[in-house]
């Protein structure tokens, strides 16, 4: 497990006992998900990857408050198989997680962190990203960044 899942933790409640994809026009009835979670730098790579593929390939995808962490919504019951080096998946079925729709927040003052929020929000994307079309992804972005650190 990631030591970036972590700040997650701060941005759900447990209030239901599944993950849900909050209820738009867009993505209809709310569906439990489980949540991916990587390295910002990596998962924004992945989500460029994904989108340059076409809709509707990827999900709805949160960022951390700091902006350290960037979590993909998959299906459920991807955490049971989910074994890719760097990442994480929370299994939301019978944890009690809920995704709340994220409201508007101003720009915190001074150097308050940033609240957590959608990068990719419900309604904008697919109702939830594949998992192995994600895990296909986030290889491609690893071996990128690799490709690019290595070469300074």
């Amino acid at each position: 497990m990631s030591e970036n899942a972590a700040p997650f933790e701060t941005t759900v409640t447990t209030a239901t006992p599944t993950a849900t994809v909050p209820a738009t026009p867009a993505t209809g009835p709310e569906e439990p998900c489980d949540l991916v979670t990587v390295p910002a730098r990596q998962g924004l790579e992945a989500v460029d990857i994904l989108r340059r593929r076409g809709a509707p390939a990827v999900g709805p995808v949160l960022h951390d408050g700091a902006c350290d962490t960037l979590g993909f919504l998959v299906p459920p019951g991807t955490a049971a198989a989910w074994d890719l080096p760097g990442s994480a998946c929370t299994r939301t079925s019978g944890r009690g997680l809920r995704l709340p729709e994220l409201p508007e927040l101003p720009e915190p003052a001074g150097d308050a962190p940033r609240p957590a929020g959608w990068l990719l929000p419900p309604g904008d994307t697919g109702p939830v990203t594949d998992p192995a079309v994600l895990r296909r992804a986030l290889g491609e972005a690893a071996r990128l960044i690799e490709a690019a650190d290595s070469c300074h």
